[in-house]
Order: C-alpha cells, then sequence, then structure tokens
C-alpha cells in the first residue's frame, strides 16, 4: 500500500455521509488520521469512525453545525488539539436550496451563504493558523459555478462561484507559504440527497452529461487525494471539475 499521506493529519467537514464520508476514509486509507464534522446522524458518524479505525488511523467525529462560526473554529481547535495539528482542511459541508426567485426566503439565501461559503473561509483561517509548508486546503464546490442549466437554483450556484474567487485570492495569500488551496467541483454524483435512480437524474443523464451517468462518491474522493497528495504541490488557486461533461 502506497501511504502518500502517513502522518497527515486532516479536517473533513460534512464527513459523515455521501462526498465527505468517501473523503474521509479515502485520506484515511492513504496513511492519515481523520476528523470530521457532522450536524446530525450519530450513527452514520460512527459508522465512519470504525471504517477508519478498521484501517489502523485515529478518527474523531465532532458534531458542529457549520452555519456556527464558532462551531466551526471549535473543530478546527479540536483537531489540532487531539491529532496534534493539521496538514490538510477539506470543506465538504453543504447546503442546497432549490426555488425560484419568488419563493426563495431570505433564510434560504442567508443559510446557503453561512455553510457553503462563510464557513470555508471561517474554518480556513483557523486551519493556516496552524498549517506549515505543505499545508493542504481543499473545498468542495460544484459544477454548478459554471453552469446552472435549470431554474431554481441561483443561490446554490452563486455560493460555489464565490469559492471560486475565494480561492484564487487566498492562492495569493498562502503561495508564499507553501499551502495551497483549490476546489473540486462535482457534477452529478450519486447520493441519498441525488440518487442515481431517480427521474431527475434519469433527465440529467439523458440531456446535460455527456457521459451518461452519474459519477460515484469514490471518484470524488480521487481528486481529493490527489491534490492532498504530494503529486499536486504545484497546484494551486485552481477550480477542478469532475462531471461527466456536464459543463462541456
Amino acid at each position: 500500500m502506497n501511504l502518500t499521506l502517513k502522518n497527515k493529519r486532516v479536517l473533513v467537514t460534512g464527513g459523515s455521509r455521501g462526498i465527505g464520508a468517501a473523503i474521509v476514509k479515502r485520506l484515511a486509507n492513504e496513511g492519515a488520521d481523520v476528523a470530521f464534522t457532522y450536524s446530525s446522524s450519530p450513527d452514520k458518524a460512527n459508522d465512519v469512525v470504525n471504517a477508519v479505525q478498521l484501517l489502523g488511523r485515529k478518527a474523531i467525529a465532532i458534531q458542529a453545525d457549520s452555519a456556527d462560526a464558532s462551531a466551526v473554529v471549535s473543530a478546527v481547535e479540536r483537531t489540532v488539539s487531539e491529532l496534534g495539528g493539521i496538514d490538510i482542511l477539506v470543506n465538504s459541508a453543504g447546503v442546497l436550496a432549490m426555488g425560484p426567485i419568488d419563493t426563495l426566503a431570505l433564510t434560504d439565501f442567508d443559510k446557503t451563504i453561512a455553510v457553503n461559503v462563510r464557513a470555508v473561509f471561517v474554518a480556513t483561517q483557523a486551519a493556516v493558523k496552524y498549517m506549515g509548508e505543505g499545508g493542504r486546503i481543499i473545498n468542495i464546490g460544484s459544477c454548478n459555478a459554471e453552469r446552472m442549466p435549470f431554474q431554481g437554483g441561483s443561490i446554490y450556484a452563486m455560493s460555489k462561484s464565490a469559492l471560486q474567487g475565494l480561492v484564487q485570492g487566498l492562492a495569493r495569500d498562502l503561495g508564499p507559504r507553501g499551502i495551497t488551496i483549490n476546489n473540486v467541483q462535482p457534477g452529478p454524483i450519486d447520493t441519498d440527497m441525488n440518487p442515481d435512480n431517480s427521474e431527475f437524474a434519469d433527465m440529467l443523464k439523458q440531456q446535460f452529461i455527456a457521459m451518461p451517468r452519474y459519477g460515484t462518491v469514490d471518484e470524488v474522493a480521487a481528486m481529493v487525494a490527489y491534490l492532498a497528495g504530494p503529486e499536486a504541490s504545484y497546484v494551486t488557486g485552481a477550480s477542478l471539475t469532475i462531471d461527466g461533461g456536464f459543463n462541456a
């Protein structure tokens, strides 16, 4: 086994299910000790902890609402305290509010910004205090940052587009310190929130995706693992899309 992340300390926000859980397991499989946050479903969080421990790595599940800035900072601090530091931060927590402009509430807008944008900034600001050269920050964005081909996705697309600007700006701030920061932008991925076996999925596969299938969480986790590893040391300020040609 090629343990490219041996002795690395990782925090993944939103790591109890879906893409986040796959990232936790993949990074642990490559040798990292991993803390992750979850907002609910402690049973799923415990399942992820058990999976990581079976790999012989440390795992810490931290209950934290990413809409609460103080909880995000506390999660970083606990990671540093219990793992002895932090080398890699993966901002995976996200929310999706869909609807036409006439029906979207201001609370939908505020929560989307709080979780999808502000929490990324807050976690990054807290983590870089402890990161040295070789640190990695990876955000889970969305291909919708560049293309929103159907109605109702305005504030979600806006929040993911904001990450592109944030990453480009922070790449300049963090580059001299040897820390990289990038976005991974998944397209349609088979998760419990967006299952492959639905009418919506059938529509996307028929009309929008060049490769007429959904992606898998493991495919996204593989791209994250690349950015977290030594081979991506010259990649920063980038938004890398993994969408089966959705944006082609």
